[in-house]
This record gives structure tokens, C-alpha cells and sequence, in this order.
């Protein structure tokens, strides 16, 4: 992307098609990223995958979009944030094509790490242009961008569910594919150079912020931890709902239920947040999220269904709250690095979680490995009251 004077902020046009190229980059990669989990019973059957096996499948699509997220960024200040963003959507577009074109479990695991390279490029270099865009005024926007992620992790794997029940799955990876490679040619074409060093969206003064090391371990391992919650549940979650009889089309539509649910939570929690403080609210969500599990665990389908956005809202609810208090917790001038360290300790967390659950479901079944997933949401309880006495008086109650 092309490099303008600081100074010389882009049109209202031009921030607009930021904003909605942005959202649509974030919806589809996310959408990609949680269509993974559609696809894991598919690949069970095709190719009789165990639990630990399915679950590595989606750690490394996870683990490589986690790990090159650094390399994308320095990759863009060589090609350009436009040519590397269309480039990696492109190749997260080819890694489905080559997915449905594998006949081993090998296949897939390269076809789901070329996805997750080309995936890596996103969350920096949009959220990036945002900012850039919006400059300090970026909050309002970055909200928008960020709930699009939410709404392209609802649509997609229902309307992958949907073509899998109407053609062969490795037809509907190669359809899904397309769509990505038009993405990518409507980033290349459309997507407007923007000023590079703009102040990033945040608190508007970082000085005189007390910093607090061991609070922001505290809030790294509920980062962690809540993270690890969340990926567990969705590992076991389609196989539970085949357990209570729910017919493969309705599964992507019932996903799409957990995700919506997830998509208000943070609403919800972000407004519930600033009534009940940080640690009320992780009280809440997590508490929320152990009896919503142990509920789905032993409802009936109907019922199980119906309380699927709540559960969602639980799973999704915490993150809402932790994102906002990584500034409260970073030193003066160090808000960035704070972020950059938060989001790879919980993207990481969300590649290797899925994996140990995994294996867990394999030794002792998925139900006890789910209730493992409520207990794990139980332990994040004390470690937020251990993290009240680190935080500044703003962020509590």
C-alpha cells in the first residue's frame, strides 16, 4: 500500500471503503477459520479420524495463522498492506481448494496450514487499515470491524453445512473457495492507500497509568485459560449434538446459533462491564459458561438448541471484557506491545487447546472431556479475584 503524508487523511469515501473491505476481509477469514468445525465429522467419516487427529486439524490451522501473524506484518512494509492482504486471502482460499482435493489426513494438514498462512495476514494489516483510516477517532470503527468477524463465523459454516447436504463436500470446500478468491481481487482493486504511522485507536494518554507486571500475567492467563474454554466446547460440540439425534443439515444452523450468541455477548458484557467491573463480570461469564455446559451436556436436542446463544454469549462474553482492560494494565506507552502479547498468548492458546482436549476426549470419552472444558471455566474464577487487587480503581465496580 502506497504511503501518504501522515497529515493528509483520507476522504470520508475512501475511510468508508477501509471500513467495508475490512469487515469483509474479517468476516470471510473468520468464517474460514470456524468452518473447520463443520468439516470435522465430514472428515471423520471420510477418512476415520480419532478425536486427537480431528483436533490437530484444527490446531494447525490456528497455529500457523498464530505464527506468521509477526511475519505478515513485516512482510507488508516490503509488498505493501493492500498486495499482502489480497495476497493471503487468495491463499486462504487456495488452501480450502487444495482441502477438497486431499485423500489423506496428511493432505489435509497441508491444505489447512496453506488456509491458516494466508489467513495470518488479516487481523494485523485490517484492523491496521482501520486504524490508519480512522486514526483516532478508529474506536467506532474497529467495533464494526470487529463484530463483522462475529457475523461471518455465523454465516459461513451454515451455509457450508447447507452445500455439504446438497453436493459432495469437496465440491462445497472448491465453491467456498471462489468466494475467497473474489475477496482477494476486490481487496487488489479496491482497497485505498491510507497514511502509514497514525496513532493507533485507544486510550487517548498512556502516562501516569500505573503498570502492573504480575496483573497483566493474571489477565493473560484468564486470556489463556477462557480461550482454552471456548476451543474445547467447539471441538465436542457437533459430536454432542450428533449424540442427541441433530440431522446434518441443522448442524451448521445450530453453530451459527452458538456464534450469534457469542456475537452479543460481547455487546452484553461490554455494557455489563462497565456496571459490574472487570472481575464481576468474569465471575459472571465464566460461572454462566460451566452451567450452560453442564446444561447442554444433559438437555435433550431441542432444549440443547435453545440454549445455545446463551452459551455463546458465555463462551464469547469474557473476551469482551479482558481486550478492554489490557490498557488499564500496560506500561505508559507500551499499550501496543501489551495487545500484541495478549492476542499471541490467547491465539496460541487457541491452536494447543483444542489439541489436549482432543487427546483428553480420546482416553476418556467427549463428555467427560466437555465437563473437563466447564471445570477449566471454574478456575478462571479465583484467578480473577486474585487479579482485583492488580487492577487501577477505574476498572473496578
Amino acid at each position: 500500500m502506497t504511503s501518504i503524508p501522515r497529515a493528509a487523511a483520507p476522504p470520508a469515501p475512501a475511510r468508508t471503503r477501509v471500513l467495508w473491505l475490512s469487515c469483509v476481509a474479517h468476516a470471510l477469514h473468520d468464517g474460514y477459520t470456524d468452518m473447520v468445525y463443520v468439516l470435522l465429522p465430514v472428515w471423520q467419516a471420510e477418512f476415520g479420524l480419532g478425536f486427537g487427529a480431528l483436533a490437530m486439524l484444527r490446531g494447525i490451522y490456528a497455529g500457523t495463522m498464530a505464527c506468521l501473524q509477526i511475519p505478515a506484518g513485516r512482510l507488508a512494509r516490503r509488498t505493501g498492506s493492500r498486495a499482502t492482504l489480497a495476497a493471503g486471502t487468495l491463499l486462504a482460499a487456495a488452501g480450502y481448494a487444495a482441502a477438497g482435493t486431499s485423500g489423506s489426513l496428511l493432505g489435509l494438514c497441508a491444505a489447512l496450514a496453506l488456509s491458516g498462512s494466508g489467513s495470518s495476514t488479516q487481523h494485523p494489516l485490517a484492523s491496521g487499515a482501520v486504524s490508519r483510516a480512522y486514526g483516532s477517532g478508529a474506536r467506532g470503527p474497529l467495533g464494526v470491524y470487529n463484530f463483522a468477524g462475529d457475523l461471518g463465523k455465523a454465516a459461513l459454516p451454515a451455509a457450508l453445512s447447507l452445500l455439504v447436504a446438497a453436493m459432495p463436500w469437496r465440491h462445497a470446500l472448491w465453491a467456498v473457495s471462489a468466494l475467497g478468491a473474489l475477496v482477494a481481487v476486490g481487496i487488489a482493486l479496491f482497497l485505498p492507500a491510507l497514511p502509514d504511522g497514525a496513532p493507533a485507536a485507544g486510550p487517548a494518554a498512556d502516562g501516569g497509568r500505573p503498570a502492573s507486571a504480575r496483573g497483566f500475567r493474571l489477565l493473560l492467563a484468564i486470556g489463556v485459560l477462557d480461550t482454552g474454554v471456548r476451543m474445547g466446547v467447539l471441538t465436542f460440540l457437533p459430536f454432542l449434538l450428533q449424540d442427541k439425534g441433530i440431522a446434518a443439515p441443522m448442524l451448521g444452523t445450530a453453530l451459527a446459533l452458538l456464534f450469534i450468541g457469542g456475537a452479543a455477548g460481547k455487546f452484553v458484557c461490554g455494557w455489563l462491564g462497565e456496571r459490574l467491573g472487570v472481575v464481576g463480570t468474569v465471575f459472571a461469564t465464566e460461572g454462566g459458561t460451566a452451567v450452560c455446559i453442564v446444561a447442554v451436556l444433559l438437555c435433550p436436542l431441542g432444549p440443547a438448541l435453545v440454549l445455545l446463544p446463551l452459551l455463546g454469549a458465555m463462551l464469547n462474553g469474557t473476551s469482551s471484557v479482558l481486550y478492554g482492560t489490557v490498557p488499564d494494565l500496560a506500561p505508559p506507552g507500551g499499550t501496543e506491545r501489551a495487545f500484541a502479547l495478549f492476542y499471541t498468548g490467547v491465539i496460541a492458546s487457541g491452536a494447543v487447546a483444542p489439541v489436549a482436549y482432543g487427546l483428553l476426549g480420546d482416553q476418556v470419552g467427549i463428555r467427560p472431556a466437555t465437563l473437563a472444558a466447564a471445570a477449566t471455566a471454574v478456575a478462571i474464577i479465583p484467578l480473577a479475584w486474585a487479579l482485583h487487587r492488580r487492577l487501577p480503581r477505574a476498572a473496578r465496580p
